[in-house]
């Protein structure tokens, strides 16, 4: 072993507490001005299109009608739906899923979603887009469906 190499060990009884930090060791007062431009600002009205906006809600309420024919819940809350859009103009566009590709709503269950969401006041235009990627699964469901199958 060469001399840069060597550890020294010292064995101390006790060692001194570091100082505690006080508020009134501080040199400045803290003012509490980083929330008035947070508190300051007036809520800012959601846009029709928007979750919580008007045309939105109705189109979920929309979706909340229509039922699978082989399974006693609704198509929203069993996980069916994977996304809402709706622009400004009122296009609205729906991203949704089946149970299995051989369901036997397969062709006429995006044709009637088209159509209930077509309906809803403030949408021009309805689009259905029918996706098995990801594919669906039980744990999609809602808690209410679950409730009602018997799956909680």
């Amino acid at each position: 072993m060469n001399e840069q190499s060597k550890v020294i060990v010292e064995q101390v009884d006790a060692v001194a507490a570091p100082p505690k930090a006080r508020v009134s060791d501080a040199e400045l007062p803290r003012e509490r001005d980083y929330l008035d431009g947070f508190l300051a600002q007036k809520p800012q009205g959601v846009g029709a299109g928007e979750p919580g906006g008007e045309v939105y809600e109705a189109i979920i309420a929309a979706l909340k009608d229509i039922f699978d024919p082989e399974i006693p819940v609704n198509i929203y809350d069993l996980g069916l739906i994977y996304g809402v859009e709706v622009t400004d103009d009122g296009h609205a566009v729906v991203t949704m899923t089946l149970t299995t590709p051989h369901c036997p709503v397969a062709e006429s269950m995006p044709m009637e979603v088209e159509l209930r969401v077509g309906a809803v006041p403030g949408v021009g235009h309805a689009e259905v887009n029918l996706v098995w990627d990801p594919p669906w699964d039980p744990q999609k469901m809602s808690d209410d469906a679950k409730l009602e199958l018997g799956m909680l």
